[in-house]
């Protein structure tokens, strides 16, 4: 299931830039590569583990949703937060992220909809702590953002915005799978799996409007890995 779906998106991008070898085009192969060993690091988590093997759990699959809201909530404000330190010269690249933010800002209240459809409560997702994954990838991503023109955290958006786009809806619909829940259960992993393959091309264009500088090159393959290895850390963290 999965490689159908995964290897003509990396196709597309290695073919990017024509003949020649654009400095868009090798930032996206090496991010590519980035995310292929950030992919399999999560198979490799007991969560994910379980999901693909079949003994995954109602329980397992609310304790994912209180990680997921978590980070999710915190997307909108170090996007905001990203576009507030980028400097005049960047105005587009700021507009970018400030629409991306507005269009994100809501999303936790999917999971916290699908967190009550499988029988849980508001209250309890709503007051869940961070796991200790959780709390270095917000760390992370916030640290980040304070940073001037914080064009590294292009890395990180790949990172999650790929998942989405890649995994999403075959986690939601191994989950459906697993624990006969209807759709209304689900809506968070399945909309990202619709929607954010959308968000690829946007993703070139910002990386358009950064480069070619090696030195900002460096930072978003960079920010990319150290945001893979708290994700994953995130997803390993998790125990229902």
């Amino acid at each position: 299931m999965r490689r159908p779906r995964k290897r003509p998106r990396l196709r597309r991008l290695h073919a990017a830039g024509g003949g020649g070898m654009s400095a868009v085009a090798d930032v996206l192969r090496r991010l590519t590569v980035a995310f292929t060993e950030f992919e399999g690091r999560l198979e490799q988590t007991p969560l994910i583990r379980k999901l693909t093997r079949g003994r995954f759990e109602v329980a397992d699959y609310r304790a994912f949703l209180v990680a997921l809201r978590q980070q999710v909530k915190d997307g909108a404000l170090w996007m905001s937060r990203a576009a507030s330190n980028i400097d005049e010269e960047h105005l587009e690249l700021r507009s970018l992220l400030m629409r991306h933010a507005v269009t994100e800002h809501r999303d936790f209240r999917l999971l916290e909809a699908d967190y009550v459809a499988t029988g849980g409560a508001l209250a309890e997702i709503r007051q869940a702590e961070k796991n200790i994954g959780s709390e270095a990838l917000s760390a992370w991503m916030f640290h980040e953002a304070s940073r001037p023109n914080p064009f590294g955290l292009l890395g990180a958006m790949w990172i999650i915005e790929g998942l989405g786009s890649i995994k999403a809806a075959e986690w939601g619909r191994l989950v459906q799978q697993r624990l006969s829940l209807p759709d209304e259960a689900v809506r968070f992993l399945l909309y990202h799996g619709e929607n954010d393959a959308e968000h690829i091309g946007e993703f070139e264009k910002m990386l358009d409007l950064v480069l070619p500088d090696a030195a900002v090159a460096e930072r978003i393959v960079k920010t990319a890995r150290v945001t893979g290895r708290l994700y994953a850390l995130q997803i390993e963290e998790i125990a229902a």
